[in-house]
């Protein structure tokens, strides 16, 4: 298999975490509190949208447009961790769901890192 081919099957990759990210944290937005649920809840709720998004656009797009799509991937995943760390620092959720959240995050971040590393230097404009 090529570089252009492993990268193709990267981006395809994340796209089943990242369904099963969004199916866990929506089951964990619905049990915030209420008033949290309709302004932290949401927010996150359309990041996690914005992001699947993203990751649609980027299989379309052509390769030197690739980076763009990318950032804009890793910005959402970064935001999705800070909402993270403020439910559970406001012990909106449990560590235990924390954990679990994080460590779907990480495995996501860790695909668009290796795009970014890959795009990054293949396609410098």
């Amino acid at each position: 298999m090529n570089k252009r081919e492993d990268k193709k099957n990267k981006k395809l990759e994340i796209i089943p975490k990242l369904e099963k990210y969004i199916q866990y944290m929506l089951e964990v937005i619905i049990k915030l509190p209420r008033t949290e649920k309709f302004s932290i809840g949401i927010e996150y709720k359309n990041s996690m949208y914005e992001t699947l998004k993203y990751i649609m656009i980027l299989n379309k797009v052509e390769e030197d447009e690739c980076i763009y799509y990318i950032n804009m991937l890793d910005a959402q995943i970064n935001t999705q961790r800070i909402y993270l760390r403020i439910m559970y620092k406001n012990r909106w959720i449990d560590e235990k769901k924390f954990n679990v959240a994080m460590e779907q995050i990480y495995e996501i971040g860790k695909i668009i890192g290796g795009l970014i590393k890959y795009y990054g230097k293949n396609f410098k404009k």
